[in-house]
């Protein structure tokens, strides 16, 4: 069985060199002999259960070792997707800019993630209550990971 994981470190500096904190999370995952994704905003991991739930103790020490406060985790099977939404409201929202970008917002690469919050920050999403809850929800990561994309748009 195989499982996807993403984790954040803070704390986050905007668009500079990434902090050690992050470099050194995601060398632990690397080490591990796992699939990672580094973004500017968080750092996608896959692979093997035993080995990646082994594996998170090591990131999460590298982390703090090296300057985190804090690091968000999320972790989830593989390929899980969520329930289709209902029309109307959030998940209206949620499933047109779904089928906008492609279908599946989970499946998306981080850019077009991004640009799906952007769309629903300009068709009012987050007016909602719990929306970024919701919305990391149907993107597959953190809520932190959310805001951290709604700061980048609005700065």
């Amino acid at each position: 069985m195989r499982l996807d994981a993403e984790f954040t470190t803070e704390p986050f500096r905007g668009e500079d060199d990434p902090p050690p904190h992050a470099t050194a999370a995601l060398e632990a995952a690397r080490s591990a002999g796992l699939d990672c994704v580094f973004g500017p905003l968080g750092t996608s991991i896959s692979g093997e259960r035993s080995v990646l739930l082994a594996a998170l103790a090591d990131v999460v020490d590298a982390a703090l070792e090296h300057g985190a406060d804090r690091v968000t985790l999320q972790v989830q099977l593989e390929g899980h997707v969520p329930p289709a939404p209902a029309p109307g409201g959030l998940e209206g929202l949620l499933a047109q800019v779904a089928a906008e970008l492609g279908g599946d917002l989970r499946a998306l690469p981080r850019a077009d993630k991004q640009r799906a919050v952007r769309l629903l920050e300009e068709r009012g999403a987050f007016d909602y209550r719990k929306s970024p809850e919701i919305v990391a929800e149907a993107l597959g990561v953190t809520r932190f990971t959310v805001y951290n994309y709604l700061n980048r748009e609005r700065g």
